[in-house]
């Protein structure tokens, strides 16, 4: 398989801040881009070389776009399998389609994770209201209850069986009465993740494991390294990397995984595209993650992974814009700290606007300077 080199053009379906930080990494290997997304003034629309408008199954825009590509990947999953189909007929799309019919159903991930021998929480699938009524008490009377397709940063999910959140009725009629997987609470000491890069001639790489502190289902802010334990550190490697060589992923894969108090480590969620929690791989690592999803579709070397120093982010929500005018200038006032904007035109309360960024000697005090400038905005 020959690799395909700077010069070349690359597709991404999906143009929102991931589309633009990996557009940027590929602009500075040389590559030309293109991307497709519903939003015609999207954030990756001020750095690619073209934007083709088209919804998420519009198969035809993206076989338009793939027209002109020597590559596709993706940097949202829910691009509609019948567009990723589209796609291919035109330029290899990665990742492809047998790992994104898994991934896009909660249901068939959570199954395919257990078949595959791999550590997850207890749940039931839901295809009614009865079952969900079934399923609580059977998981311990504390659920998180998931839409099986669609939704992220706690989108398309509820709450059932905590003190004061929603009753089974309006649990089922809130998830619009689709599939959906029930999942038990858990007593968790952390959330990690692990990403995971894999090219098509089968080299592989993982990065070190990520801290993610979440609030309102949303990540606040994550640090390389996560600091845990050697052991858990080699058996979250261990699962990220027997995921990827299992589900021949050809790009990158965030693999989310919970560390219960009584020391269990639990796949959550996979991501196939760059992910929330490795924004600081731009500080934190030799490679980030948006130059290495490039080089892993273009099937080139795979960039190294080490950390040249911890490195933590913090989102900036768009409530902040709500409350006052964001002053930068102070949080850029704290050493080793950078600012990443996405160009967004409307903030809303709870939409990714961009993030901090800042380094330490060690996690938490990249965590400390991070979370410091972020109280100066």
């Amino acid at each position: 398989m020959s690799a395909i080199l700077p010069g070349a053009t690359i597709g991404i379906l999906g143009g929102g801040q991931l589309g633009r930080m990996t557009a940027m990494a590929a602009r500075s290997l040389g590559y030309r881009i293109q991307v497709m997304d519903p939003d015609p003034s999207c954030p990756a629309r001020f750095v690619v070389d073209a934007c083709f408008e088209g919804s998420w199954d519009d198969a035809r825009a993206a076989a338009d776009l793939a027209r002109g590509c020597d590559v596709i990947t993706l940097e949202i999953e829910q691009i509609a399998l019948s567009s990723l189909s589209a796609a291919e007929k035109y330029a290899p799309v990665r990742p492809g389609v047998a790992m994104m019919r898994i991934i896009q159903d909660r249901i068939l991930q959570k199954n395919w994770l257990v078949e595959h021998g791999l550590p997850v929480g207890e749940f039931r699938a839901i295809h009614s209201e009865a079952d969900l009524q079934a399923a609580v008490p059977a998981l311990g009377g504390r659920c998180f209850v998931k839409s099986a397709r669609g939704g992220y940063d706690g989108r398309s999910q509820v709450k059932v069986g905590f003190d004061g959140t929603t009753g089974f009725s309006d649990a089922w009629h809130l998830l619009g009465q689709n599939p959906a997987v029930a999942e038990k609470a858990l007593d968790l000491e952390k959330e990690i993740s692990v990403m995971v890069a894999r090219s098509p001639n089968g080299e592989l790489k993982s990065y070190p494991s990520a801290a993610n502190h979440h609030e309102h289902q949303i990540l606040a802010w994550s640090v390389i390294p996560s600091s845990v334990p050697s052991a858990l550190e080699e058996k979250a490697q261990e699962i990220a990397r027997h995921i990827a060589e299992q589900m021949n992923l050809e790009g990158v894969l965030a693999v989310e995984m919970f560390l219960t108090k009584d020391g269990l480590l639990l796949v959550n969620e996979l991501a196939p595209r760059p992910h929330n929690s490795y924004h600081a791989s731009e500080r934190a690592c030799v490679t980030s993650q948006f130059e290495q999803i490039v080089r892993a579709v273009c099937d080139l070397p795979l960039g190294d992974v080490s950390i040249v120093k911890p490195a933590a982010i913090a989102n900036l929500l768009g409530d902040l814009w709500l409350e006052h005018e964001p002053r930068f200038d102070q949080a850029l006032s704290v050493p080793g700290v950078r600012l990443h904007l996405y160009e967004k035109h409307q903030p809303r309360a709870g939409r990714k606007m961009g993030h901090l960024s800042a380094i330490g000697e060690t996690p938490d005090e990249a965590v400390e300077h991070v979370l410091h400038a972020k109280s100066l905005l």
